[in-house]
């Protein structure tokens, strides 16, 4: 069974830094891409940021271009985003997406909360 955990969610003030992880299992980890979206209250799910499955390249959203960086562990099967000058506009739940290289089957975490408020 495929599982994805996400954690390191939480409260911040602006300015300040989290690193969110997503610790996958149940399947072959160095065949996904791995991505984090966010869902802020009253809008669409968006992508945040994506690295392809050895690691060699990521792309982000033009909003956390910066500010963010994806990183994943192939040893521990675990996905990263470190997020710094975390602004009010971030807050929202942050998802985890695994999604396989060749047949596209793709996966979702339950999502962790991040609130960026004074």
């Amino acid at each position: 069974q495929v599982q994805l955990v996400e954690s390191g969610g939480g409260l911040v003030q602006p300015g300040g830094s989290l690193r969110l992880s997503c610790a996958a299992s149940g399947l072959t980890f160095t065949v996904y891409t791995m991505s984090w979206y966010r869902q802020a209250p009253g809008k669409e799910r968006e992508l945040v940021a994506e690295i392809t499955s050895v690691g060699d390249n990521a792309n982000y959203a033009d909003s956390v271009k910066g500010r963010f960086t994806i990183s994943r562990d192939n040893t521990k099967t675990t996905v990263f985003l470190q997020m710094n000058s975390l602004k009010p506009e971030d807050t929202a739940v942050y998802y985890c997406k695994a999604r396989n290289r060749y047949n596209f089957r793709t996966y979702w975490g339950q999502g962790t909360q991040v609130t960026v408020s004074s």
